[in-house]
């Protein structure tokens, strides 16, 4: 896949030039383009184009994969600029033609670069056998020699290339010195009013000449070789010296003949090779071709998707926009489609970033099978297609007097006529143009005729009736660009299975279009567009708000993790701090869990009223998909409770009858190694720490030694309740202060047996979950009443 600019692909072509103009594939190569170091390795990763054969696909990109980690981890590597030799090449294959000067010293300068980066290829066969595989055998080494030891870098040939040109060029130089002699003294023989005040000795054609005063002319015979340009000064050549002049012309002849056959010497010597030069300088230009590529991979910090060989599905995971990732201005995005997920619709407002995504998915696709990395994350997994076909933009056509509704009909036409189950196809604004009724029927049966045939469609849509039809068709999944409800401003990131809302009146209000006129297109609205308007509008309120809760929770989490670590290192004082804040946070966490519980629930049952109050005008597939995605809701925000909870490798204490505490394992497994803490790390009150007058009657009973702590991990709800209240019995006529209770985490259930029943005895003070680092959830720390 790797060619010369200008080579032409030798595989039939994956993209129209239509559709590659479309996606901006040309501006994407040509970002990538600049990681070349030479012009030629630009041209070659500007010519390249998608291929749709699976293997040859991740070949490309497995070394590029390679060399990415070479210049990385070990800065190995750097390409070379090699000059141009394709005029070279071309005079080569002439029999009898002879390279100049200048040429031969371009051809030195190439093999001195095909030396370089092949040796460079080579020192990779072990840890990148792919690159080193652009290695080729290149001509002798004696050739590079030859010429640098008879061209001088600025083309001229040196006087000792060969015996009989050094010769000629002395005897050359001999008789120019004697004849510039003679004239100069003929020269000086001239009276002052005979020789022309500005002349020397100079040049006139390939004759030496002296210049002569237009009157002094019959003093100087000779033959006159040209004149000033006012007239007033003649160049004349004397007699005296025209058969040393042409003694000099002579040996310019002779020298030229010599040089000639210097040249000649080395392009013969270099004809038999010709094949093995070209090869060496298109290897150079395909490993900067290469090394862009890598380059580019290393600056988007792309990683290597797997490539497929049918229809496994689509994964595109932290894809970004190649052209707006180098802007700096990309929105990363999730696109994944299961093997029977074959069309996504895409709605939203205008300027949310539809078409972006459209381009962005076809770029990512076609820069992936023209051998460059996409900026994309781990876990990308794209097919190989074997054609792309897009309709974006606006094609309307004077010269063919096409609207732009009839050159969408006219691409829409062209790509039912050749797409299968191995495209790719990219549909903006489908089924705009027209009578939004006749817009919709018409994008409905298109999206139905391309879904029947299987390849991947993805179609961006303002129309209600694509977002019904994604809800009732299998395989058909609604998407949308999150839209900011307050500011009104796109937030461009891609929402998968939730249809988007247009805001079409929002934004007119927002750009200040007059009251009476916005109240009147509300009431102009069908009542079905507005109670799902409605629904999606509160959807996307209770989900925003659980997701800027889920993403305190996420920083809170961040700032517990950095104080811990700051625990770990032996800082006491911070610790101490941590140990309160945990608590603090985690009963911030649950309240906060527990609101967004009520948000979503109280959503869903708002949304099962309006929906039966437009069920006689909103069909069932409609509200189904809205009952869904509340659902979805509910569910995301129980996944996030359960990751909350999860804190496993907690450590739990127990206090001696020293009045020290020791720490063991309380996530369930077995107990581990223990270490004697300090009574003073017991985060309780000082009070409760003091000795407490005994109750009872009899102050000189011998109590046996009572352990504080209370294993219920194994245990069913009922026996636990009976060992904690033997627990709290026992503690109170032992005089304990605390109790620490080890539930373990598991499902909770034992942890709510406890805290239940602890809430219920009067003999409690308080009770809470233990400090992260004392064992967490999976114990409970009881003070009891004095």
């Amino acid at each position: 896949m790797t060619r010369v600019a200008g080579t032409p692909s030798s595989f039939p072509p994956v993209a129209a030039p239509q559709t590659l103009t479309e996606l901006e594939f040309d501006r994407a190569l040509g970002v990538v383009a600049g990681h070349a170091v030479s012009t030629l390795g630009a041209e070659s990763v500007n010519a390249r184009l998608p291929q749709s054969d699976p293997e040859l696909i991740r070949e490309e990109l497995a070394a590029v994969a390679e060399l990415a980690e070479e210049q990385h981890e070990r800065g190995r590597f750097e390409p070379r600029v090699v000059p141009d030799i394709s005029e070279v090449l071309k005079s080569l294959a002439i029999p009898g033609s002879v390279l100049d000067g200048a040429a031969l010293r371009q051809l030195y300068a190439a093999l001195v670069a095909m030396r370089e980066v092949e040796q460079q290829l080579r020192d990779l066969a072990e840890d990148a056998p792919r690159v080193a595989a652009l290695a080729v055998e290149l001509p002798p080494r004696r050739m590079e020699a030859a010429i640098d030891r008879a061209i001088e870098p600025d083309g001229r040939v040196k006087d000792d290339a060969s015996p009989k040109l050094k010769r000629a060029r002395q005897r050359l130089r001999d008789t120019r010195e004697r004849l510039v002699s003679e004239l100069e003294r003929l020269k000086r023989s001239l009276g002052p009013h005979e020789a022309a005040s500005e002349g020397a000795v100079t040049l006139r054609g390939d004759r030496y000449v002296i210049p002569v005063r237009r009157e002094a002319r019959g003093r100087m015979r000779g033959i006159v070789h040209g004149e000033s340009s006012s007239g007033a000064t003649l160049f004349v050549e004397p007699a005296e010296v025209v058969e040393l002049g042409n003694d000099l012309a002579a040996c310019e002849a002779e020298e030229a003949r010599e040089t000639l056959a210097v040249l000649r010497g080395l392009t013969d010597d270099a004809r038999p090779d010709a094949d093995q030069i070209e090869a060496g300088w298109e290897m150079c230009i395909a490993a900067d071709d290469l090394s862009a590529r890598a380059r580019y991979a290393l600056a988007t910090q792309a990683r290597l998707p797997a490539v497929g060989t049918g229809r496994e599905g689509l994964s595109i995971q932290r894809g970004m926009h190649p052209l707006l990732f180098a802007e700096g201005n990309a929105v990363p995005f999730d696109l994944e489609l299961g093997a029977d997920e074959l069309t996504v619709v895409v709605s939203g407002p205008n300027a949310g970033g539809k078409t972006v995504l459209l381009k962005a998915v076809g770029l990512i696709s076609a820069m992936a099978q023209a051998g460059v990395i996409p900026p994309v994350g781990p876990g990308t997994a794209l097919p190989a297609f074997q054609r792309i076909f897009s309709d974006i933009g606006d094609h309307q056509s004077i010269d063919a007097s096409l609207s732009t509704f009839s050159a969408h009909v006219a691409a829409l036409k062209a790509i039912l006529l050749d797409v299968d189950d191995r495209s790719l196809v990219l549909l903006d604004e489908l089924g705009g143009g027209t009578d939004p009724v006749e817009g919709a029927a018409l994008a409905g049966a298109v999206l139905l005729a391309l879904h029947g045939r299987r390849p991947v469609t993805i179609a961006s849509t303002h129309l209600n009736q694509l977002k019904e039809l994604a809800a009732e068709t299998p395989g058909v999944v609604n998407a949308s660009l999150e839209f900011d409800g307050e500011t009104l401003a796109p937030t461009y990131r891609l929402l998968m299975g939730k249809p988007g809302r247009s805001y079409g009146l929002a934004i007119a209000r927002r750009l200040g279009l007059p009251d009476e006129v916005l109240a009147k297109a509300e009431e102009l609205t069908p009542e079905e567009a507005r109670s799902v308007d409605a629904i999606l509008e509160e959807l996307e309120r209770r989900q925003a708000e659980l997701t800027r809760r889920e993403e305190d929770v996420a920083a809170a989490d961040a700032r517990v993790a950095r104080e811990g670590e700051a625990v770990r290192s032996g800082r006491q004082d911070v610790e101490r701090r941590m140990e309160s804040l945990v608590e603090k946070e985690r009963e911030l966490e649950r309240a906060g869990r527990g609101r967004a519980r009520e948000f979503l629930l109280e959503a869903r049952r708002r949304v099962e009223e309006a929906l039966g109050l437009a069920r006689a005008a909103v069909n069932e597939a409609t509200a189904k998909e809205a009952r869904r995605l509340v659902e979805q809701g509910v569910h995301q925000e129980a996944d996030a409770l359960a990751k909350l909870e999860a804190v496993a490798g907690r450590k739990g204490w127990k206090v001696t009858g020293s009045g020290k505490r020791e720490t063991g394992n309380v996530d369930g497994s077995q107990e581990g190694e223990r270490s004697t803490l300090p009574a003073s790390r017991f985060p309780l009150p000082e009070q409760s720490r003091s000795p407490r007058r005994s109750s009872r009657p009899d102050p000189h009973a011998v109590i046996p030694e009572i352990s504080s702590d209370v294993d219920l991990r194994g245990m069913r709800a009922d026996e636990a309740e009976g060992e904690v209240i033997a627990a709290l019995d026992a503690a109170v006529v032992a005089d304990l202060p605390f109790l620490r209770i080890i539930h373990g985490k598991g499902t909770g259930a034992l942890r709510s047996v406890v805290q239940d029943l602890l809430g219920q005895d009067s003999r409690v003070a308080r009770h809470a979950l233990a400090p992260p680092d004392q064992g967490g959830s999976g114990v409970t720390i009881v003070e009891l009443r004095p």
